[in-house]
C-alpha cells in the first residue's frame, strides 16, 4: 500500500494484519471446538486471548508515537486513526472468539442440538466479510470494502433465522431452553464478528477517500442496474 512509505506506518500495518489473522484463526478454532464437542481446543482459544489484547496495546502505543513524534499530515493521520479504529474491532472479534469457545466448552458435555451447521455457515461468511476487510487495507479496494457492508445483512438475516428456530424448540421442548439460550448467544456472537468486518471496511473507505460512510443508507445498497438500450 504506497501510504505506507515509512518504517513505522510498515510495521504498525503489519502488526495490524497479523492482529486480524489471529482473530480469524481463534473464531475458526472455536467454532470448531463447539461442532466436535472438544473441550482441549475451546480452552486452547480461551488462552490464547490475551495475545489479541497485547496486539491492541501494541498498535496504539505505535500509533500515539507515530502521531507525537513524526508531526503526520492529514493522510497519514487518518491512517494511524484508521488503523487504532480497526486495532480496537479486531479485539472485539477475539473477545467473541473466547466467548464462543468458553459457550463451546459449555455445550460440549450435553446432548447436540441441531443448528451447528448453520452457525459454521454464519461464521464462514462472517470471517469472509472480516478477511476482505482487511483485504482492504493492503489493496485500497473501495470497491471490495463496500461489498462488505452489504453482506451484512446476510448475516442479520442467518441470525434472526436461528433465533426463530431456536425459539421453537424452547416453547416445544422446555428441557432444551439452557442449550439453546447458549446457541442464540453464539449466533448473536458471530452477527457481532461480521458487524466489527462492517466497521473496519468503512474505516478504509474513509481511508481511501476521506469519506465518512457509517451512517450512510447508499452505501449499503446494490447499485441499481441501467436500463437495457
Amino acid at each position: 500500500m504506497k501510504r505506507f512509505f515509512d518504517a513505522e506506518l510498515e510495521t504498525m500495518r503489519t502488526h495490524l494484519l497479523q492482529m486480524g489473522d489471529r482473530a480469524i484463526d481463534q473464531t475458526r478454532l472455536a467454532i470448531r471446538a463447539l461442532v466436535d464437542s472438544d473441550l482441549a481446543l475451546a480452552d486452547k482459544v480461551i488462552a490464547a486471548d490475551d495475545e489479541i489484547d497485547r496486539f491492541e496495546v501494541q498498535i496504539d502505543d505505535e500509533a500515539v508515537r507515530y502521531m507525537t513524534l513524526r508531526g503526520p499530515v492529514a493522510s497519514e493521520l487518518r491512517l494511524v486513526i484508521v488503523g487504532m479504529k480497526a486495532s480496537h474491532d479486531l479485539e472485539r472479534v477475539g473477545d467473541e472468539a473466547t466467548s464462543i469457545a468458553r459457550r463451546a466448552r459449555k455445550l460440549a458435555i450435553e446432548p447436540r442440538l441441531e443448528l451447528y451447521a448453520d452457525l459454521s455457515r454464519m461464521s464462514n461468511i462472517a470471517l469472509e466479510m472480516l478477511r476482505d476487510a482487511l483485504d482492504c487495507f493492503v489493496q485500497d479496494d473501495v470497491n471490495k470494502a463496500l461489498a462488505v457492508i452489504r453482506r451484512d445483512p446476510e448475516v442479520d438475516n442467518l441470525n434472526r433465522a436461528i433465533y426463530r428456530r431456536l425459539t421453537s424448540y424452547m416453547i416445544e421442548k422446555p428441557d432444551t431452553i439452557a442449550r439453546a439460550l447458549e446457541l442464540m448467544f453464539i449466533s448473536k456472537s458471530l452477527e457481532r464478528i461480521a458487524d466489527h468486518a462492517t466497521n473496519i471496511a468503512e474505516e478504509m473507505i474513509y481511508l481511501a477517500k476521506g469519506q465518512d460512510v457509517r451512517h450512510s443508507n447508499e452505501v449499503r445498497q446494490e447499485p441499481t442496474q441501467p436500463p437495457a438500450e
